[in-house]
């Protein structure tokens, strides 16, 4: 016996709310058990201490331990490797930042398209480069340093943490809009440069503010300006280099993101979390030490983030003809 028609459309409308509902139950269960995530660089450098400040806060948060795996290597390319390979459960999870927006243009053959297989969760920090110099240099201005290195073509060394890291791109995005020719030194790791230009080895480096401040305060080092829109809380009196520069932006910043596919409920929960902890005294604090800004907003507003960045630093890239090692 057939049953009615009206009985029928209850039945297949239960069945079809059946994933919704599945969805939903694994979301308010998550996470049932500890949570990997990969920060794509060495213990200790900045993206490792903002992955471990919000593993920290999460595990307060939703009762199961962060777990903050370091996985260094080409970049951060391989630390993403191993999460665009990872179950999108929620259970593994990356620190994704600049980096990754750089080495979509900067790599030829990537085993993953990032854009593609990377799902946004929720962006956490942007913090400045500091366009420091050595004491020793006469310039005490952007426009007093681009008068006194096109005087020096070629004179002029430039350090950076290594190629195509984001203190590289963004002084080869000043001189792509300023017309200065500087000559890149590219050192294996920030900590190198900074002891180099310290000692006066090298003439301006583009250093991470939480890098440099310390020194910057003590007179080691002389900034002529911070490369974000605004100027820094941290030094309000160094003026921005698009005050000089119209148009100049350059920024390091972190956010968290998942494997492709990763239920939009779970990406959801944590971005809520995540935004709690931006907003939370504290833990805002402890970010704000780091020289930054927090990132507030929705999954959608850190994808526009991703790919306006992966199209300007594609752009740099492209224009130099940068080629990583």
């Amino acid at each position: 016996m057939k049953p009615p028609r009206r009985q029928f459309l209850h039945l297949t409308a239960g069945v079809a709310a059946l994933p919704a509902v599945s969805r939903i139950a694994l979301a308010q269960a998550y996470p049932a058990r500890p949570v990997r995530m990969v920060a794509p660089f060495a213990a200790g450098g900045p993206a490792d201490i903002v992955a471990r400040l919000i593993g920290q806060w999460l595990s307060e948060r939703l009762g199961q331990p962060f777990v903050i795996e370091n996985r260094p290597g080409a970049g951060g390319n391989v630390g993403t490797e191993v999460v665009v390979r990872a179950s999108p459960d929620g259970y593994m999870l990356l620190l994704i930042g600049s980096f990754n927006t750089i080495n979509v243009t900067l790599y030829d053959k990537l085993n993953f398209n990032f854009i593609r297989d990377v799902a946004p969760v929720a962006a956490i920090i942007r913090q400045p480069l500091v366009m420091a110099v050595h004491p020793s240099v006469p310039p005490k201005t952007v426009p007093e340093f681009i008068a006194h290195a096109k005087a020096n073509a070629g004179k002029i060394n430039m350090a950076s943490g290594g190629i195509g890291s984001t203190p590289h791109v963004a002084g080869e995005l000043f001189q792509m809009m300023t017309g200065v020719r500087m000559i890149h030194v590219p050192y294996r790791g920030a900590g190198l440069a900074l002891v180099d230009l310290l000692a006066g080895q090298v003439q301006v480096y583009f250093a991470t503010t939480v890098a440099s401040i310390k020194y910057i305060r003590t007179g080691q080092l002389r900034p002529l300006a911070v490369t974000t829109a605004t100027r820094s809380e941290a030094l309000p009196d160094i003026p921005t280099v698009d005050e000089f520069v119209p148009g100049y932006e350059a920024s390091a910043w972190q956010g968290i993101g998942a494997p492709k596919n990763t239920p939009a409920e779970i990406i959801d929960k944590l971005n809520r979390e995540i935004n709690a902890g931006l907003a939370d005294r504290k833990l805002n604090a402890r970010l704000a030490d780091l020289g930054g800004t927090v990132l507030v907003g929705s999954p959608a507003n850190f994808g526009i983030l991703i790919a306006e960045e992966s199209e300007k630093w594609g752009k740099v890239v492209k224009f130099t003809g940068i080629k990583a090692d």
